[in-house]
């Protein structure tokens, strides 16, 4: 609630994960559209491209998206940064600083696609234990890589630094085992069952296609607002653990997010 306050506060915010997700689909229709071209737009011409050809374009799939999210979640947490400085927010800013840590975001991109692929190999070839085994990493994955983006945004760190530096900021201040206090997910799943469920009913009062239409763009709305929403607290929680605290998080709310398992 802190955070979506920030948001409230700079309504201008949204448009990143609102840019971010329509990037996201822009790409998976150009990779769509590449694979039907080179069938020549036939599709009983589409063929598997190989082991090695699904393995690279799998790669490619997830750098590019991975990018995508990084370069937008560092432009909303650098305007973060310059609101919780008492200073003007713009999303001209934001694109700006991103533009100028391409390069850093395209390595942490390389090394983030190269982890998802594996784990995706995994989950292919090992079954039920390999789901097992990409649950327990992904857990352990998303821990230590919780303050990648703010790292690589102000710490000037390469990517496999950046993974160090964020995984020792966890361990120093919540220890080696950690459970989260806090879901994002669910707040994304109950958001889009009120107010997704809510625009379908009130759509369907007048054809059922229109209540389609208002939940989709309900949920559309409720995943930009929390991913918004998400970034924004990274950010805060990053400024307090590094000695620069904002009045939105008291320390006594930082020492619970996490909890000893």
């Amino acid at each position: 609630m802190n955070s979506f306050k920030v948001l409230r506060a700079n309504k201008q915010l949204i448009i990143f994960p609102i840019l971010s997700g329509i990037s996201l689909l822009f790409v998976l229709g150009s990779f769509v559209t590449l694979v039907f071209a080179a069938a020549g737009w036939n599709t009983d011409a589409i063929q598997e491209p190989g082991q090695a050809g699904s393995i690279l374009i799998l790669f490619l799939y997830y750098l590019v998206n991975y990018f995508i999210v990084v370069f937008f979640n560092m432009a909303l947490i650098h305007c973060t940064h310059l609101y919780f400085k008492g200073e003007p927010v713009t999303i001209e800013d934001g694109i700006r600083f991103s533009v100028s840590r391409m390069g850093v975001i395209f390595l942490w991109s390389m090394l983030a696609a190269t982890v998802g692929t594996i784990l995706r190999l995994l989950q292919e070839n090992f079954g039920y234990l390999g789901r097992i085994i990409i649950g327990l990493i992904g857990i352990v994955w998303s821990v230590a890589t919780f303050f990648v983006v703010p790292v690589i945004a102000y710490e000037n760190l390469g990517p496999f630094d950046a993974f160090k530096r964020s995984s020792k900021l966890m361990k120093e201040k919540w220890g080696e085992s950690l459970g989260a206090g806090f879901s994002f997910g669910l707040v994304n799943f109950i958001g889009i069952v009120l107010i997704g469920g809510g625009l379908f009913l009130i759509g369907s009062i007048f054809n059922p296609l229109i209540g389609v239409a208002f939940a989709v763009l309900g949920v559309l709305l409720v995943s930009a607002i929390v991913s918004a929403v998400r970034t924004i607290f990274v950010s805060a929680v990053y400024h307090n653990v590094t000695g620069d605290p904002t009045e939105h998080l008291d320390q006594q709310m930082i020492d619970s997010l996490f909890v000893g398992k």
